[in-house]
């Protein structure tokens, strides 16, 4: 029934107009200046000013999946609040890449599914697994490295919240490779392998395929 309501749920919003658009700059600029919550509600005098839409996000995708944030820039009334949510959307043998927040820390509950997150906090601190399923979630505290891994052939629900509204994301191999490549090769015994840089799976919407053991499983590779 939840795959069946995954399904739709792309479908339908795949065809509905992209309403969101970024944050007004200046009305966030007022909120982080406003004396008095008075101040914010004129600020945000309309009722549409407090609803947030994940679904019908411009970033929002089924495939591979998408990580939609509720956050400063995107949602503005939550300024001033000391929050983010997101809606952690994995396709079938989907993951998040490995990532830390800089300024959060990051509470994970799952929807449903089987989900097997990763997270190391620091040098020589060992790797923390946990395997989430319906009803359970884990944490990740501030600017500790994480990824999470969709077991399951078919899409997995997750939400997230970060104890900042701009907690902030840095992809591991991304921020990796965008130091100079003598640095890079140097950090390794042997040469990197030609073409290793500009193979990075592309994170733009938060999500790519995961391991290829799962991808066999389903019959995606």
């Amino acid at each position: 029934m939840l795959v069946t309501s995954f399904a739709l749920l792309g479908a339908v919003a795949s065809l509905l107009p992209h309403v969101y658009a970024d944050a007004n700059s200046e009305k966030v600029a007022k909120l982080k200046t406003a004396s008095t919550q008075l101040e914010r509600l004129d600020i945000l005098s309309d009722d549409a000013d407090w609803k947030f839409d994940f679904f019908k996000d411009p970033g929002f995708t089924m495939s591979p999946g998408s990580v939609v944030n509720a956050n400063a820039k995107s949602f503005p009334a939550v300024t001033g609040n000391g929050m983010t949510m997101a809606t952690l959307l994995l396709g079938g043998c989907a993951m998040l890449p490995p990532h830390y927040h800089p300024r959060a820390t990051n509470y994970v509950f799952a929807f449903n599914g089987s989900t097997t997150t990763y997270m190391i906090t620091e040098n020589k601190a060992r790797t923390v697994t946990s395997k989430l399923e319906a009803g359970q979630m884990t944490i990740f505290p501030a600017a500790s490295l994480h990824s999470m891994q969709n077991n399951l052939c078919e899409p997995v629900l997750l939400i997230s919240t970060l104890s900042s509204e701009d907690g902030g994301t840095n992809y591991l191999a991304d921020a990796f490779f965008q130091l100079p490549d003598d640095i890079t090769s140097a950090t390794f015994k042997e040469k990197l392998c030609d073409g290793v840089k500009d193979n990075i799976a592309d994170p733009s919407t938060g999500a790519v395929m995961g391991s290829l053991e799962c991808r066999r499983r389903c019959g995606m590779a």
